[in-house]
């Protein structure tokens, strides 16, 4: 969360710098900022507003200079305004030399402040970054390199951090423990970024910087020595040439970026299986059969989205691999009591791979024994990535759009591979399985074209969904996760409160809500549930509820007054649940344009959640 844009430069580096902001606002959009050095002083420019505004203000003001940093914010201290957008100053007066931006959370914030307020320094903020700026300040003699590794020493907590000093105009130090962060080598300037994508156009010339580095960043080079115990030792870091395409954030003929995405499945899922021509444990690393040999069961750790994902590959995993799979909400698992098993393959999703609970959810795993980890991610560079023995990297593209749409269905796409791979190694997959279910996959794309046309009838039920205060979504086997992914899409953009529970858990509970007021979505496929599922569905219309169902071509099921019935192109088999997630997304991405919401930025999120 939170992006940091940084330059060094013989040229006016601001344009860079907000063109990089742009790119960067699907991180955070609750404030933004600009500082640079200009004319032998510190200057700025912030908003609560977004970049565009911003752009506005710093042309109004004449904000102009050859060093500067810059920073889109998600609030975690301190409500969204002014005085707490970065970048921060120190000291917060005229006479200010360090200035600052940053992303993470310091977990001694408050000690560091008291200390800090003792010494004489003042506080103008709520944030923990601005004890950061007042800490450098503190340690500043004169070399701006040596004072950041001075504070960053007392720092607990993840922190990517981009800093400059008025008495030094032609340097930039940055610095990561926890947050992403990548350096970008130009022509005679340098730069520092949350995200390659932030550097498009400027720079390919990557740097990854690792747990723990410092970057020291002049005109015409740089240096960055990494963390080794309380010190710190020179390092190398390679650099790589890296495309990170400006047009993947440019909307094209699409109204948000959501429904861009949701659109580009069909060839974001058709990349993601480029190649797939056979079954082989080698998709996942060269090191894949011998672990998938060794491993009796699986533990799946994942956020959010990528934690619905986990849950339908449980079924997967259990009904065809026959292998035993337990998910886990990342951000619970680390701090319970659990029972390790060094035969368990520890598989994490991540759309960005920099997700902190994740990652701290992984290396939990890892220091209680289980070291056969491997990841399903679309970022190939990323920090989950290179944490695990195995990957396999989706191919969504950039997702730019805050609700997850086809990072979902690529990371679907990857655990149904991971399934396949895992059912041929244990001997549970036969030659015309796996023919089978090849032939399926190859048609995915195909029959995603199908479901997308579904759109204008989707569009028609958005409009009564819109004016609506609740809604409840259910499922029943693999298509349970796939009702709380719709549900969680519907409340992300459209906030509207949505539930999904098991269509047979309806009567547990959860009916006692439904009235003809509360929209009741089904996800109907035709499978061997489909029976079962129909007696939940009349549940609900004995007691008036309005049932909006996405049914297969052959299920049975007719619209009729309080049954609303959307067919959809073909029954799936396994792999359904790829397919009946897309007009979920579809349903809360028109209803929550029909009510007026920000689909792309919706209130307190942010698309790439770097702190626990």
């Amino acid at each position: 969360m939170c992006g940091i844009v940084a330059a060094v430069s013989q040229r006016n580096i601001v344009p860079v710098l907000v063109e990089g902001l742009k790119r960067l606002e699907y991180r955070g959009y609750d404030s933004c900022g600009v500082a640079v050095h200009q004319e032998g002083a510190l200057r700025r420019a912030r908003s609560t507003s977004r970049v565009a505004e911003l752009d506005t203000l710093i042309v109004e003001d004449g904000v102009a200079g050859f060093t500067g940093i810059a920073h889109t914010r998600w609030a975690t201290h301190g409500a969204p305004a002014v005085h707490n957008a970065h970048p921060h100053f120190s000291p917060s007066d005229a006479n200010a030399r360090i200035a600052l931006v940053h992303n993470g959370i310091i977990e001694n914030h408050e000690a560091l402040r008291a200390e800090l307020q003792a010494k004489g320094y003042t506080f103008v903020s709520q944030t923990d970054t601005e004890v950061i700026a007042h800490l450098v300040d503190h340690h500043y003699a004169g070399d701006l390199f040596a004072a950041v590794k001075a504070a960053i020493v007392r720092l607990k907590g993840a922190y990517a951090i981009a800093v400059f000093c008025r008495d030094e105009p032609h340097r930039v130090v940055g610095a990561r423990a926890g947050s992403p962060l990548i350096l970008g080598a130009g022509e005679g300037e340098n730069f520092l970024a949350s995200d390659a994508m932030a550097l498009a156009g400027v720079t390919n010339q990557i740097v990854y910087l690792e747990e723990g580095d410092v970057v020291d960043l002049q005109i015409g080079k740089f240096w960055v020595e990494a963390r080794e115990g309380e010190g710190f030792v020179r390092a190398t870091r390679e650099v790589r040439t890296v495309y990170a395409h400006s047009g993947a954030a440019e909307l094209g003929p699409y109204r948000h970026f959501m429904q861009k995405e949701i659109f580009e499945q069909p060839r974001a899922i058709g990349d993601t299986l480029e190649g797939v021509t056979g079954i082989t444990p080698e998709f996942f690393g060269d090191e894949a059969w011998k672990i998938f040999r060794d491993i009796d069961s699986v533990l799946i750790l994942a956020c959010g989205t990528s934690y619905y994902a986990g849950c339908t590959a449980k079924y997967w995993l259990e009904s065809i691999a026959r292998i035993s799979t337990q998910v886990e909400i990342a951000s619970e698992y680390r701090y319970r009591d659990s029972v390790p098993n060094p035969r368990t393959l520890v598989v994490t999703i991540s759309q960005s791979g920099e997700t902190a609970d994740t990652i701290a959810a992984l290396k939990h795993a890892r220091s209680l024994g289980m070291e056969h980890t491997l990841t399903i991610c679309n970022v190939a560079t990323s920090a989950m990535v290179r944490e695990c023995r195995l990957a396999y990297i989706t191919r969504a593209g950039v997702e730019i759009g805050v609700a997850s749409t086809k990072a979902f269905t690529t990371q679907l796409a990857g655990l149904f591979l991971l399934t396949l791979a895992l059912a041929q190694v244990r001997g549970r997959l036969t030659e015309a399985q796996e023919a089978e279910h090849l032939r399926q996959m190859r048609h995915l794309p195909v029959a995603l074209q199908g479901v997308l046309a579904l759109e204008p009838q989707i569009m028609a039920w958005a409009e009564d969904f819109a004016k609506k205060h609740n809604a409840l979504f259910l499922g029943r086997g693999k298509h349970y996760p796939i009702a709380l992914e719709g549900a969680l899409k519907l409340k992300e953009i459209s906030y509207i409160h949505a539930e999904a529970y098991p269509a047979g858990e309806l009567k547990h509970g959860p009916l006692a809500l439904v009235d003809a007021n509360m929209p009741v979505v089904t996800v109907a496929p035709h499978d061997e549930l489909l029976k079962k599922l129909k007696s939940n569905m009349q549940e609900v219309r004995a007691r008036g509820g309005e049932l909006y169902v996405f049914a297969d071509a052959d299920s049975s099921i007719e619209s009729e007054p309080g049954i609303h019935v959307i067919r959809m192109p073909e029954h799936y088999g396994a792999l359904s649940p790829i397919l009946h997630v897309v007009p979920l997304q579809l349903l809360a991405y028109h209803t929550a344009c029909a009510r007026g919401t920000d689909v792309d930025k919706p209130r307190n999120l942010a698309k790439s959640v770097t702190v626990e």
